[in-house]
């Protein structure tokens, strides 16, 4: 079955998930874990993307985050590429690092943040990584340790995360680790980045006292809450592929485009997708795959395929 297209309207509260291929390692050793965190520090700060909750494991990694006004989509390009060419240049490697495509749940906030919280800060604990709370507190690669004031990540928004606990900081976070503490003993892996129907409506038994009362209700695998929010959300993401050029016409305009940056330029498009680096080609190239990812969506295959080079050329000048 064909996975659904993202939900990425800027604002959006996503629970990402990110995996190393065939569940290999995307750090190996501390001055990774520094690398990848800093990468989306600056990130953060610097796209406007607004980050609650973390936990940077072995093979993979969890982030709570509320996109900024470029989505979550460019956010994670940029992360991931530029981290998984720093970790092959560092460990002489070549290849992809990360799974081809990251998983990400929009989550309705007032039903699931703490939740969330609570289960991507107690994943070091659950995985054998620390062996207690206090440990937990002194772990530099979860977003637990700045909440409790152990580390200092400026691009973490632990004001954020701690009004919903508590309005004096002092308090709140005896609340938080209070609630982390009931939530260790519960599974909630299924509820919280499962599938579909169990996801969306909190758990098999609501799902199952739904039907026995005759209700039907909407779910989606994108998607981590009720069936009014589920509504909300997928009528707000047709709402703007309705304002989508159809496929044909957004061709023949991706090919006027192209036209008219070459004529600019005095070439032909026929030079451009020579692959030729000669003269202007580059640079035109350059501000033609920002423009084809910025205003259109393309896919980098696509860009390239549109320009003449090869993926990696693309996905190059995008960064």
């Amino acid at each position: 079955m064909p996975r659904g297209a993202r939900l990425d309207a800027p604002g959006t509260l996503h629970h990402v998930i990110i995996r190393g291929i065939e569940k290999g390692n995307i750090v190996r050793d501390d001055d990774d874990r520094k690398e990848f965190l800093r990468r989306m520090g600056e990130l953060a700060h610097g796209m406007g993307t607004s980050i609650y909750a973390f936990a940077l494991m072995t093979n993979h990694a969890h982030i709570l985050l509320k996109s900024g006004e470029q989505g979550l989509s460019t956010f994670m390009r940029r992360l991931l590429s530029g981290y998984a060419q720093y970790f092959n240049r560092r460990h002489q490697r070549v290849g992809h690092l990360f799974q081809n495509r990251y998983k990400s749940i929009i989550c309705e906030e007032d039903a699931y943040f703490d939740k969330l919280v609570a289960y991507i800060h107690l994943n070091p604990l659950r995985a054998g990584l620390v062996n207690s709370f206090q440990e937990l507190e002194s772990y530099p690669w979860c977003g637990h340790a700045p909440v409790m004031k152990k580390a200092h990540y400026t691009w973490l928004d632990r004001d954020y995360v701690l009004q919903f606990f508590g309005e004096r900081d002092g308090e709140a976070r005896r609340a938080y680790l209070a609630y982390l503490e009931e939530e260790i003993g519960e599974n909630r892996e299924k509820e919280l980045s499962g599938g579909g129907l169990l996801r969306s409506h909190g758990g098999w038994s609501k799902v199952q006292s739904m039907r026995m009362q005759g209700i039907k209700a909407l779910s989606d695998d994108r998607i981590l809450g009720g069936d009014s929010f589920v509504r909300e959300v997928l009528q707000e993401a047709e709402d703007q592929v309705s304002l989508l050029l159809s496929t044909r016409d957004r061709s023949k305009q991706i090919s006027r485009d192209i036209e008219e940056a070459c004529a600019k330029e005095g070439i032909t498009a026929a030079a451009l997708r020579s692959g030729s680096r000669k003269g202007k080609f580059s640079v035109i190239r350059k501000e033609l795959a920002k423009k084809l990812v910025d205003e259109y969506g393309l896919s980098l295959a696509e860009i390239a395929r549109q320009l003449g080079v090869t993926t990696s050329a693309v996905s190059y000048m995008v960064r």
